[in-house]
């Protein structure tokens, strides 16, 4: 009996051996091989849901990315400008003095552009926008005070904090030049150049002055043009109140005709 006990004991033993490990064994790799098809279904729904995000966010992508790249790109020039880059006014403390730029429409559109400055209370540009034709340019005048520094010293070849900006915008052809017509279009507005300020010596030529003398007169003799009558196209008038008609001298040379052919009739 003693040897039947330790028997069926040795006996549960061993099926406790062998039952508690294959079950344990068993859940533990429903468990393990349920949580790794959870994991991969997690998985796939993410990879999935990541796959349409991202199908969603490809559908903007080249919106963003074009725009990006717009903003990156250079800005195509509308305008040239001479000088490019500066502004050239002759030294002259307490006096207001003037520089000169000539600005060209390099394209096949009516262009329009507009002066901007940081200094607006010392500085005036003349004129301050207007409308150009394809080819057409223009002198314009801009005119500065000079304020007197206040050691004495001379700011001649230095440059000056003030700047002026050149703005464009292509209009059509038709196209009236308002103050409001870059506010309401400022999205398609281009910024052609800033321009800085350099002083020189009025005292002592050089190239650059000598150039800036030209196109002074250059400017001048425009704004004189400009102030001109346009020339009368209609019948020239000859003496008191004598009127040269084409059109009437042909009538009256065809009545003289009626009259001489009416004679020789009768």
């Amino acid at each position: 009996m003693a040897l039947a006990n330790e028997k069926s004991v040795s006996d549960g033993k061993i099926w406790g051996l062998c039952k508690l490990p294959f079950w344990h064994s068993t859940s533990s790799s429903v468990a393990a091989s349920s949580s790794s098809i959870a994991s991969s279904s997690s998985s796939f729904r993410q990879h999935h849901n990541g796959i349409s995000v991202d199908h969603q966010s490809n559908i903007h992508a080249p919106l963003k990315v074009s725009s990006v790249a717009k903003s990156l790109l250079p800005t195509r020039r509308k305008l040239s400008l001479d000088p490019q880059n500066k502004l050239y006014f002759p030294y002259e403390p307490g006096k207001q003095v003037k520089s000169a730029i000539r600005i060209k429409n390099i394209t096949k559109n009516h262009v329009a552009f507009k002066f901007q400055t940081t200094g607006p209370k010392s500085c005036y540009m003349r004129p301050p926008g207007g409308i150009l034709a394809p080819d057409e340019s223009l002198i314009a005048t801009v005119f500065k005070f000079v304020e007197p520094p206040d050691n004495n010293e001379k700011q001649v070849g230095k440059k000056s904090r003030v700047k002026f900006k050149v703005m464009s915008l292509k209009v059509k052809d038709d196209a009236d030049y308002v103050l409001e017509l870059f506010d309401e279009r400022r999205d398609e507005v281009a910024v052609e150049q800033v321009l800085g300020v350099v002083f020189l010596d009025a005292e002592r030529p050089c190239p650059a002055l000598e150039k800036l003398n030209r196109q002074l007169a250059e400017a001048e003799a425009e704004v004189e043009a400009r102030k001109r009558p346009p020339e009368d196209t209609g019948p020239k008038i000859v003496g008191e109140g004598l009127v040269i008609d084409e059109w009437k001298e042909r009538r009256e040379r065809y009545l003289a005709r009626q009259q001489v052919d009416g004679i020789d009739s009768v």
